[in-house]
């Protein structure tokens, strides 16, 4: 399991590697445009980016379909644990969506409903199916059945090293554009038109890059529980054959004694 692990470990790195790039420069260029599409009547440009009092929130947690790596998913579901008990007076309705069969299980266990599972979502991980989850999403934000939608997941280090964060998806929240960057662009056809485009696709790669993280993360502690595992079996081995090897010893020393003796005895 550790060498399938650290095969699946390297191709999803290099997945999220080559990802990571581009999910922060389609931010920064949306960001960019948002701010001079809003213009000066500060009309919401976008529906994607209209900022609601946060009443109905849809908290999304990735977790794995497969056990056997460590506390990829017990710290997932701690945090998930801790944030809808600090934001349960916060919000008035808080509901769960789960990707990944161990949070499914978990959530069910515990009584907690999840308003909609994807299953099967990491054994056939594409940019498809990160699509089709983002359009059901952002669809369900625009029609106001939610007025804020977080992310969770673990963001990958390394393959020792996994980082639990939660990440607000929606609304597409823009900052003010830095000072110095007063530089503007021609759009065709026009600022709005982009915009239409470019927020749908960045809300399906914020969800494809949290897919490609919790899914390198995941491999990355299967195969560090695995080698932990393995050099605890070996240290077992180890000490069960030292306590045989003492006590098969023993058993032939009183054997021999008991042979010395009984000789001892006949003279």
């Amino acid at each position: 399991m550790k060498l399938v692990a650290a095969a699946k470990l390297r191709r999803a790195q290099e997945n999220i590697l080559a990802a990571r790039p581009y999910a922060l420069e389609i931010g920064g260029l949306l960001h960019r445009v948002a701010t001079r599409a809003q213009g000066e009547d500060g009309k919401v440009p976008h529906p994607l980016l209209d900022v609601r009092e946060p009443k109905r929130v849809l908290l999304v947690v990735m977790t794995s379909d497969r056990g056997m790596c460590g506390g990829f998913n017990s710290n997932i579901l701690r945090r998930a644990e801790r944030f809808i008990h600090e934001h349960e007076d916060r919000f008035e309705k808080m509901e769960v969506a789960s990707i990944g069969k161990k949070g499914r299980e978990y959530f069910r266990k515990r009584g907690v409903a999840t308003v909609r599972d994807f299953p099967g979502v990491f054994d056939d991980l594409t940019f498809r199916r990160a699509t089709e989850i983002a359009e059901g999403m952002a669809e369900e934000y625009v029609k106001g059945e939610f007025d804020a939608v977080f992310l969770l997941y673990n963001e990958f280090k390394s393959a020792m090293s996994q980082r639990v964060t939660v990440e607000s998806m929606l609304p597409i929240v823009h900052d003010e554009l830095p000072a110095g960057e007063d530089i503007d662009y021609i759009y065709e056809p026009g600022q709005v038109e982009v915009l239409n485009q470019l927020a749908p696709r960045y809300v399906a790669i914020e969800v494809w890059r949290a897919l490609l993280e919790s899914n390198a993360s995941e491999h990355g502690a299967r195969m560090t529980a695995m080698e932990n595992a393995t050099k605890n079996a070996k240290e077992l081995i180890d000490g069960l054959t030292m306590q045989f090897n003492r006590a098969r010893q023993a058993a032939i020393t009183k054997d021999l004694m008991d042979i010395v003796g009984g000789s001892e005895a006949l003279r």
